[in-house]
């Protein structure tokens, strides 16, 4: 419902999607601050994370958990509830709830059910640091959180390479570095990466540099590894691409035919790629 100012007046029996600050408290809009004061309940991420948040904005709104181990449980209570006519607000520990973040079993149950869902924008982390980030945000593919293990990194980073939009990630601290050093055995070191690290926060780094560049940099520097991190990758040039699907497709030939090592060292010679890419390439082949 709308009044004569397009301005949306809050229904009851609705479902909010409020994105939060990702560092700076006063990145928060005014209707996001009044729609959490005015619902029934609050689903939080991590209740005790939005406390400070809520305190700074004196909400006093009912808070209840919803994260990753008690999502699929909580769906059935909140539809419970936004049915019997009550609101409810999800947010998240930061951004925009569902990114990379949880709240889409019950934006699924309510929008099936007929509940009104609505958005109440704001920030998004992979938003701030790709209009930052140099790079072209016109087109772009986010991509979230690669697997943890480097096997399952390594053959989605193999599906991406040949992608020549702008390609977004999220990592955190304790995996930036492993990241790093799978890109730079799948793509090669010189491919354009920018890195956003503790967007808005005090210690707020957007830095750019190639693959192997930037694995330097952040060694040399441990500070640099702190923190939460949007990376951003350059998309690879229409050449680059021809290059190498001409290079794998020779590749995979040769391994048809000849022991590994020989065929990765005739495939460098012939195609002028490097051979220890091509050699951890053809390993993750045979894995």
């Amino acid at each position: 419902m709308r009044d004569l100012f397009g301005v949306i007046v809050m229904q009851k029996g609705s479902l909010y999607l409020i994105a939060t600050p990702i560092g700076n408290l006063l990145d928060i809009g005014f209707r996001a601050v009044e729609v959490l004061k005015t619902v029934d309940v609050i689903a939080a991420e991590d209740t005790r994370h939005s406390k400070t948040l809520l305190q700074h904005y004196q909400i006093d709104t009912k808070m209840i958990s919803m994260h990753a181990h008690n999502e699929e449980l909580r769906v059935g209570q909140l539809l419970a509830w936004l049915q019997d006519g009550q609101s409810v607000a999800v947010i998240s520990d930061a951004g925009t709830p569902l990114i990379s973040d949880p709240g889409f079993p019950l934006v699924r149950a309510a929008r099936e059910a007929g509940v009104q869902v609505v958005p109440v924008p704001g920030a998004c982390a992979a938003i701030v640091a790709l209009c930052a980030s140099g790079l072209p945000a016109d087109k772009f593919v986010f991509e979230g959180f690669l697997s943890a293990k480097s096997g399952a990194r390594q053959k989605r980073l193999t599906e991406l390479q040949d992608e020549a939009r702008t390609v977004v990630f999220y990592e955190s601290p304790h995996r930036i570095m492993a990241m790093l050093a799978d890109m730079m055995t799948v793509l090669g070191g010189g491919r354009k990466v920018v890195i956003g690290r503790e967007l808005t926060k005090q210690y707020e780094t957007i830095h750019e540099d190639t693959i192997e560049g930037m694995l330097a940099w952040m060694t040399a520097d441990p500070n640099q590894q702190r923190g939460e991190f949007v990376v951003m990758l350059a998309g690879a040039r229409v050449d680059d691409n021809a290059k190498q699907t001409q290079s794998l497709r020779m590749l995979k030939v040769l391994l048809a035919e000849l022991p590994l090592k020989q065929a990765v060292r005739l495939c460098a010679e012939l195609s002028g790629a490097k051979k220890n890419e091509l050699y951890e390439i053809a390993l993750q082949w045979q894995s």
